[in-house]
């Protein structure tokens, strides 16, 4: 039996709401949501203040108000994925931020992020090692060419600077990376370039790897934030 009284959404309900409703249909949703007239705004003189003035309630009980959307994580947050090593790890790389050297070839490239917690704490004095091929397809199997680690700082936050990689045979675009807090085991995985027709061929690539990935002057810009589970 209904009573004709609606419970507020959840915060699932909500954020599909934002994702599959038409634009005029959320700007509807969201101005019943906050108590506000909706059709207000189909007066085109309506000026900003008049636009925020709210509707009259009937009762304090019709108003719905969402919860607060968190900055950091929800119900469905996993920890980052691990992933197959590869053949071609080297330990005791240099500790550096920038990967690269004179004479080496490639699209500047620069990779951010923090590492946090399963509760969105961040972690701080993390070891983050990283390496990867070259603009060819190949690693430096006798030294450390784009190979390095660095660690987060106080906020947990790490940066590298390197060169695009290429495409090693029967593989799509991607970056080794080894992750360890202190005193925790270590997660290894690997990050990926959206877009990269490879990545549908590719057995080992995993979609919740994927990096944003924007242009910037010059070359790209990367961002990925590792979550780790203790």
């Amino acid at each position: 039996m209904t009573t004709g009284k609606q419970s507020p959404p959840t915060r699932r309900e909500a954020l599909k709401l934002f994702f599959f409703l038409p634009l005029g249909s959320l700007l509807a949703a969201c101005s019943r949501a906050l108590g506000m007239n909706p059709s207000v705004s189909a007066d085109p003189t309506a000026t900003s203040s008049s636009l925020l003035q709210p509707a009259p309630l009937a009762t304090a009980t019709t108003a719905v108000v969402l919860p607060p959307t968190p900055q950091c994580g929800d119900d469905d947050d996993d920890p980052t994925p691990a992933q197959t090593e590869g053949p071609y790890y080297t330990p005791n790389t240099p500790e550096r931020t920038s990967l690269l050297e004179a004479g080496l070839e490639g699209i500047l490239l620069t990779v951010t992020g923090q590492v946090l917690s399963t509760d969105c704490q961040p972690l701080s004095a993390v070891l983050i090692d990283f390496w990867h091929c070259d603009s060819n397809g190949i690693y430096d199997n006798a030294g450390y060419t784009l190979r390095g680690h660095q660690f987060t700082d106080e906020n947990g936050h790490y940066s590298l600077e390197t060169k695009l990689p290429g495409l090693y045979p029967g593989r799509t675009r991607h970056i080794h990376v080894k992750v360890q807090a202190p005193n925790q085991a270590v997660l290894t995985t690997q990050l990926y370039f959206p877009d990269e027709p490879a990545n549908a061929t590719d057995g080992i690539f995993d979609p919740r790897l994927v990096m944003d990935l924007t242009e910037s002057s010059p070359g790209l810009k990367g961002a990925f934030d590792f979550v780790l589970q203790f």
